[in-house]
């Protein structure tokens, strides 16, 4: 992976842990993502003016592409959420980080890109993974299915599915954007539109959760009344965020690379988790988060 991702990268895992951290001492509701993702579009949308005219040229797959990472990202906003509600961010955050590890390389390998993928890229998102589901547990003997028959590691790992689906999605639309608009606009105009599109897209699933849900709807409105200024901010964060990861995908061979290495996130998350949210600090924990580095390592050099 080159130097220019791996820094790209690296700034998005600290902002990442930041805004999950800030999520998390909110107690999320899908109503304080809608509000969220709704102040990140509102951010993004100077992008559209200088690119109007691209608009017209971007082609309908790609439009329904759109459709479907909304979707997915929205879906991740509500899954995370529900997590955070439930359970600690140091058992919910690596989880919902680290499946997708295993996940894109085997949807990658289906679609025949396995061979832009090393095999110490490979060995490094196992050991990522591995290091993952120590993290939850209290003692080495925990180690068994039961630990994560919880409701906080399912909301975490339908939020991992999430994941997986817009990084597929958003990688293969991104190089159908950017190989439409080579003559036309560069890497950080094309990328800024296509966030600002995706982020309309998961504000508009957004909507449906939260108003089919008399819940939900109940949470929107306690956040427009006690917590719009923290959802403000925190969609600024996300947006920016992610669209520093979209601008990384430009310059990897393979999402993998993306994915494996945004795990950087997880031990920024954990030690968040510890030092900010005085979570235990159990010995399972700290191992997993040394097998997750030596991991990490492993994808960064690979």
């Amino acid at each position: 992976m080159s130097s220019t991702a791996l820094i790209l990268i690296a700034l998005s895992a600290f902002m990442h842990a930041g805004w999950n951290l800030l999520c998390k001492k909110k107690h999320p509701t899908t109503g304080f993502f809608l509000m969220a993702s709704l102040a990140g579009t509102v951010v993004l949308v100077p992008a559209l003016i200088p690119s109007f005219d691209l608009l017209q040229k971007i082609p309908l797959l790609v439009w329904s592409l759109l459709a479907v990472t909304g979707f997915f990202l929205a879906l991740n906003y509500a899954a995370i959420g529900s997590a955070y509600r439930s359970g600690d961010i140091s058992v919910a955050y690596p989880l919902a980080r680290s499946v997708p590890l295993l996940l894109v390389p085997m949807v990658g390998f289906l679609l025949g890109r396995g061979n832009q993928i090393s095999t110490q890229c490979v060995a490094g998102m196992l050991l990522v993974a591995g290091g993952c589901f120590f993290i939850p547990l209290h003692h080495f003997r925990d180690f068994h299915f039961r630990s994560f028959m919880n409701l906080t590691c399912a909301f975490a790992l339908l939020a991992a599915v999430g994941t997986t689906g817009y990084s597929m999605v958003d990688d293969e639309a991104l190089r159908l954007l950017r190989s439409r608009f080579s003559a036309h606009a560069g890497t950080l105009e094309t990328t800024l539109l296509y966030a600002l599109l995706e982020n309309i897209a998961a504000t508009l699933w957004l909507v449906l959760f939260v108003f089919f849900q008399s819940p939900e709807r109940l949470g929107f409105r306690a956040t427009f009344k006690n917590q719009w200024r923290s959802a403000f901010f925190a969609g600024t964060i996300i947006s920016l965020t992610y669209l520093v990861v979209l601008v990384a995908m430009a310059f990897a061979k393979d999402i993998s690379y993306i994915v494996g290495f945004r795990q950087l996130s997880i031990p920024i998350g954990a030690l968040a988790g510890i030092l900010v949210l005085k979570e235990k600090l159990h010995p399972p924990k700290l191992v997993g988060v040394i097998i997750l580095f030596v991991g990490l390592l492993l994808i960064a050099r690979g």
